[in-house]
């Protein structure tokens, strides 16, 4: 079972995480990368690399073919899977071994049983791990699943057998919402798992989702790593967990670590792996799943052990003995681990495209408890082909308030400037009072989405950051030093104001309202402002970028720009045309030329990232042209529908 080098059947920060490990231990590595991924960070830190397709992961990254064959080509005897993608294939998992190459994972038998949900299930009530009432049987009409969830009762989940990550999943509260549920959890797992069989669960309402990282070898040993939270969820995709959980005891643990174990040895498992488990308001858990792979969110499990997961997978698959016994497994502090996501939380929390113009994660890694893992680098493109996720920062500390306080600052002190994310929201989520006092659900974060939460209210620059702006768009000679005063009109989203602007003997003086204030522009280095605000000194994240000016503060990102005296036509807010808000994938037109059609009637679906939006008319309409068809790539602003209606009325 030995390997001297391996390749790694993935891209972005876990590509780049294993890459590292390997190297360390003294493994060659094999990147693969899509046209789309040329110059990205993990081929560049790699061995080798070899290109394998289209930018579409079906092109690319899901080619058991190309993979295999770029495995032959470089000498690579091993291939990790990293998560997502082909991770829990089993058919891939035996393609390896068949092609005579290690496949850094568990064995296909185990992936295929757990890789089915339904399987998994009967599997874990054989195996005595406690599981939720459901619909398990292969009969998948709609005629007996409408049944079946009769007799369940509602609220209710939709899942499908072979989903993951969130994806083939749907809520349903009542009755009239079960037909649209089972349509789209089968579409969205047809395309992306290929198996549109679906299973009926019982919702465990307030839940919290707790996970259990196991580990066993060839050799008979499994144990568990502890427990990591998960609760804080959106659209049933994970955005903060942590470790310790802050609601499990150790006897809690240890019956839950013993289920999990349990789990693991009742399909012969071997290598890394999570069993799921969902908790309700009395605390007793219940099986979800198992992730038969690396987690994302294995950092924090690292953190509080000292142990590297990737090193443990790659002495397992090399057919050594776990390194430690059960009782020699020690806990230290606590961590926490945001997801930084190509995503606009302020916005339904719709995926991101563009170009990163300023990540400089180094500096805010350097500090104690702290580690940034990224798979983006400066002058990069986040395209929507894949998964949003662009980096994971994770904060350690004595408790779980250190870590809290660690990982605002982290989120602070490495700005991402270029294109929206979800930093800003995450520093606000970890200092909400229902996260700190560990009172949230699974489903909190959906239910502010649907109120007024001020979590989820886009944050406006403060008087300091206009006042800057001002003075930067003055103080490196935009206007002759002979005018003393003018007025100096500025943009930010959709606000806009007019400040008086009074160049000084090295100062620019702001007024705001009533008041005055004083800016000193200092010197800039590579990517960093020094000023001074009202004699107080300040370092800001900039970048100026054609004609705009990014500006960091508190984790959130500005965009400032000069006014313009030619009022533009806002094609956004143009009821004529539905417009695609990303670079996608349209999934499903539901209407034709001639159809009329209401405000708020979804008219076409697009999917990027993951996600499908779906996007309506906005006023009372005729279709009068379809630019699109089921299955075409769009760009981000392309027209994809055309309306004519009464403007008058």
């Amino acid at each position: 079972m030995g390997f001297s080098k391996i390749l790694i059947a993935n891209r972005g920060e876990i590509a780049c995480r294993v890459i590292r490990t390997a190297r360390a231990l003294g493994y060659r590595t094999v990147a693969v990368h899509s046209t789309a991924d040329a110059d990205a960070p993990h081929v560049m830190l790699a061995d080798e690399a070899v290109p394998i397709g289209g930018a579409p992961a079906a092109e690319s990254y899901l080619r058991v073919e190309a993979l295999l064959d770029a495995a032959r080509r470089t000498g690579a005897d091993a291939i990790h899977p990293g998560y997502g993608f082909l991770s829990e294939s089993a058919a891939f998992a035996r393609a390896c071994n068949e092609a005579g190459l290690v496949f850094i994972g568990p064995p296909a038998e185990a992936i295929e049983v757990m890789g089915d949900k339904a399987v998994a299930k009967r599997r874990m009530i054989a195996a005595g791990v406690p599981t939720a009432p459901g619909y398990l049987d292969a009969e998948q009409d709609d005629e007996r699943l409408i049944a079946e969830a009769g007799k369940l009762g509602y609220p209710l989940l939709v899942k499908a057998v072979a989903g993951g990550g969130g994806r083939g999943m749907r809520l349903v509260h009542a009755a009239g919402e079960l037909l649209e549920a089972i349509a789209g959890a089968r579409r969205e797992v047809q395309s992306a798992f290929g198996n549109d069989t679906l299973m009926l669960e019982r919702l465990i309402e307030r839940s919290r989702h707790i996970e259990i990282q196991v580990f066993a070898d060839a050799h008979g040993n499994a144990i568990h790593l502890g427990e990591r939270d998960c609760t804080a969820q959106r659209r049933r995709q994970k955005v903060i967990e942590e470790a310790p959980s802050p609601a499990v005891s150790p006897a809690m643990r240890e019956a839950m670590g013993r289920d999990a174990v349990a789990a693991a040895l009742a399909v012969g498992y071997r290598g890394a792996g999570t069993v799921e488990f969902i908790v309700d308001q009395e605390l007793k858990h219940y099986f979800l799943e198992m992730n038969t792979r690396l987690q994302v969110e294995h950092p924090v499990t690292e953190m509080i052990t000292g142990l590297d997961l990737v090193e443990w997978q790659l002495r397992v698959a090399a057919g050594e003995p776990l390194p430690l016994l059960q009782e020699q497994v020690q806990f230290s502090g606590h961590a926490i681990e945001a997801r930084l996501y190509a995503e606009d939380p302020y916005s339904g929390f719709a995926p991101q495209t563009g170009t990163v113009l300023h990540w400089r994660p180094a500096a805010a890694a350097a500090h104690a408890g702290i580690r940034i893992d990224a798979g983006i680098v400066e002058g990069g493109a986040v395209t929507p082909w894949y998964d949003p996720l662009l980096a994971k920062v994770i904060a350690h500390g004595r408790d779980r308030g250190d870590a809290i306080r660690r990982l605002m600052a982290a989120l602070e002190d490495a700005p991402l400037l270029g294109l929206t994310n979800n930093a800003r929201f995450l520093r606000d989520l970890i200092d909400h009072p229902r996260f700190r006092t560990a009172s949230m659900h699974t489903a909190l974060l959906d239910e502010w989405a649907t109120g007024s939460e001020a979590l989820l209210q886009r944050p406006e620059p403060d008087g300091e950051l206009w006042c800057l702006a001002a003075a930067v768009a003055v103080g490196r000679g935009a206007r002759p030093a002979s005018v003393a005063g003018f007025d100096l009109s500025l943009e930010c989203g959709t606000t806009k104001r007019t400040l008086r602007v009074e160049l000084g003997a090295g100062s620019v003086h702001v007024d705001l309202g009533a008041t005055r204030h004083e800016v000193e522009l200092g010197g800039e280095d590579d990517g960093w402002l020094d000023y001074r605000y009202d004699g107080i000194r300040r370092c800001i994240a900039l970048v100026r970028e054609n004609g705009r000016l990014h500006l960091a503060r508190a984790a959130a990102g500005f965009v400032f720009a000069e006014v313009s005296p030619f009022p533009a036509v806002d094609a956004a807010h143009d009821a004529s045309r539905v417009r695609s808000p990303v670079a996608g994938t349209v999934t499903r037109v539901l209407v034709v030329q001639g159809d009329f059609v209401v405000a708020g009637q979804t008219v076409v679906c697009v999917e990027a990232m993951k996600m499908e939006m779906k996007l309506v008319a906005t006023v009372d309409s005729c279709v009068s042209a379809l630019r699109i068809r089921a299955g075409d790539q769009v760009a981000s602003g392309a027209v994809l529908v055309e309306l004519e209606y009464d403007k008058e009325a």
